[in-house]
């Protein structure tokens, strides 16, 4: 008799596939400068929607304002949509007019 009594034995053998799993492809969220969305308010975005620590922020909040464009965070394809419509919702109820953009990560 069985150890588990409600499982059929019917002599076939289970063997290991052979089908490998790919890991999911990442995406960048990237904040883009524009003249109007404060340094503060970035900060504030990047704290609240991304979960970045203050210096995090900061450093992030300063490339973007110096070189135009930087990375939030890198996340699969819908976490990266949905934390990129996040925070443009929330610049925009707040009169801001931040650009998030979603990239695949190379």
């Amino acid at each position: 008799m069985s150890e588990f009594p409600d499982i059929e034995q019917d002599g076939e053998v289970l063997t290991e596939s052979e089908t490998r799993l790919e890991k999911p492809k990442l995406f960048k969220v990237i904040l883009h400068n524009d003249d109007y969305t404060t340094m503060e308010f970035v900060v504030f975005i990047l704290q609240h929607v991304f979960k970045r620590s203050d210096s995090e922020a900061f450093s992030i909040m300063l490339k973007v304002h110096n070189e135009g464009a930087g990375v939030a965070g890198i996340y699969s394809f819908e976490v990266a949509n949905m934390k990129a419509e996040k925070a443009m919702n929330l610049s925009r109820a707040n009169e801001y007019p931040l650009l998030c953009t979603v990239e695949e990560e190379e």
